[in-house]
């Protein structure tokens, strides 16, 4: 293992491994039940304005641009915490929602279940 990887995966450096396209997977839970809210990406500058203003700020792949959720809706996400994988290339993000975190008006992004090769709607 090289030192690199050892202060990654075992030290106290924040060290963040984005991927090819410069991006972390973010997966956003609600900061007290732990329901998965969303899975988005984050760039060194979504990370940076998440960082400086607490609330959730994402790399979206479809504008090409920094985006601050809750931008246009007022549905932000206040983060509480962030945890930090093994390798530094994956982040949870605790946070407690101003309103539905999907955009289809749905509490969470994750609303239907795979059954028997159709989509249901998730009820609990």
């Amino acid at each position: 293992m090289t030192t690199d990887s050892a202060e990654r995966e075992q030290g106290t450096r924040f060290l963040p491994k984005f991927d090819d396209r410069g991006l972390l997977t973010a997966v956003v839970v609600e900061a007290s039940s732990l329901q998965v809210l969303m899975v988005a990406f984050m760039d060194e500058e979504a990370l940076d304005a998440t960082l400086a203003s607490g609330e959730a700020h994402f790399h979206s792949r479809s504008r090409g641009r920094l985006w601050k959720k809750g931008e246009s809706s007022g549905h932000t996400l206040a983060v509480e915490e962030i945890l930090v994988d093994c390798d530094q290339d994956a982040l949870v993000l605790r946070c407690r929602p101003a309103g539905p975190t999907c955009h289809t008006g749905a509490v969470s992004c994750l609303y239907r279940r795979l059954e028997n090769g159709s989509l249901a709607r998730v009820t609990s």
